[in-house]
């Protein structure tokens, strides 16, 4: 064990200010600005067409610290007790042997890839066929192609911890500056240097991911971790071959029949939790699903990622990288796990849901004819 450091008590009680307390009086400040800003923009917001997923990001005044306080409705960001991501502590995963195999269906999925200003996200065709806006779309040839209208079946994920049925919406790629950090999630404070996570929508219980995104059991996060390899996988490969099309924000291109199927690793150990979106608004209505074993990336691949800009073509601003959201306590949350860990003779405690049989019946009696 790491020791903790020892602190003094006549070490605090002077009369200069303490480092902590000067950084609370800087933090007190930076919250009264950001109220100001957020009550000058709701006023005047008749005159000012105000889209808030301008006026977030990952650092500074308006990073996570703050999304909480930048927009009301966001406020689960700062008070919310089942936040997403999360340190994946191994020593506290509870086996539970009732965890199925997940399931993502053979289908392929049409759609476009873009740079929205915060991440690298892939919109699927079926979930988000809205394709009239102004933002900047590249002239691609794939785009040039009488089938484009054509909308395949969706991509449906079932089974792992699901008790529904869920429709594949979007998948957004989380990455660093550098290979020591990148992924939202960490294992025993470990952080690789991406993670791509696949969202889906409930479609038993709403119509739409809209609808889904504020409601219980509403939409389901498969989170896989991205290592560096000499070799990538099939699908990486197709969603960043088109990077060099969406360097700056709002920039687009399509990407056809990928394979969601080729993302997940063929490993269907995880770990569960309940959570939530890891973006403002933050709503905990998530099915957190972290894959075990993480996905091969290339250095080049990499950096085709950190050549990425945050803002457009005239305004660049800073890279994209860095767009993680640091982690949230666990708080009371139990965290599952399908992957059994074999236990020593002198770690008998280990918690688990397995159960020895007591009672077993005889099928031949119950067998009616």
């Amino acid at each position: 064990m790491i020791e903790k450091e020892k602190f003094h008590f006549e070490k605090i009680l002077t009369k200069k200010p303490s480092f902590q307390q000067q950084r609370w009086s800087t933090s007190i400040l930076i919250r009264f600005i950001i109220i100001f800003i957020t009550m000058m923009i709701t006023l005047h917001a008749p005159a000012i067409k105000c889209d808030w997923n301008f006026w977030w990001t990952y650092d500074g005044i308006s990073g996570p610290e703050f999304w909480g306080i930048l927009n009301p409705d966001w406020f689960l960001c700062n008070k919310g007790h089942r936040q997403s991501p999360i340190d994946i502590k191994p020593g506290l995963l509870l086996y539970d042997p009732n965890l199925k195999s997940i399931f993502i269906n053979k289908n392929r999925v049409n759609g476009y890839i873009e740079n929205d200003g915060h991440s690298v996200v892939f919109h699927s065709h079926y979930s988000y066929n809205n394709q009239s806006d102004t933002t900047t779309t590249t002239n691609n040839n794939n785009n040039n192609n009488n089938n484009d209208n054509l909308i395949p079946p969706p991509v449906t994920i079932n089974g792992g911890p699901l008790s529904y049925s869920y429709i594949f919406h979007s998948l957004h790629i989380h990455f660093g500056l550098v290979d020591s950090y990148g992924s939202e999630h960490l294992i025993s404070g470990f952080q690789f240097p991406g993670e791509i996570q696949l969202i889906g929508y409930n479609s038993d219980l709403y119509e739409n991911y809209e609808e889904a995104s504020t409601k219980p059991n509403g939409l389901v996060g498969i989170a896989i971790f991205l290592k560096q390899e000499s070799k990538s996988s099939a699908g990486i490969e197709i969603l960043t071959s088109q990077l060099n099309h969406i360097v700056y924000r709002g920039q687009k291109t399509a990407i056809k029949s990928l394979s969601l199927r080729e993302l997940l690793p063929d490993d269907q150990n995880y770990v569960t939790y309940d959570g939530s979106l890891t973006t403002p608004s933050c709503d905990e209505v998530v099915t957190w699903i972290v894959i075990n074993k993480p996905l091969s990336i290339t250095k080049e691949q990499l950096q085709s990622l950190r050549f990425l800009m945050q803002g457009s073509i005239d305004v660049p601003k800073a890279p994209l990288g860095n767009n993680f959201r640091p982690t949230q306590s666990i708080n009371d949350r139990v965290i599952r796990t399908n992957i059994e860990f074999k236990q020593s003779s002198k770690d008998r405690n280990c918690p688990t849901m397995k159960q020895n049989v007591q009672y077993e019946i005889n099928q031949k009696l119950w067998n009616v004819r």
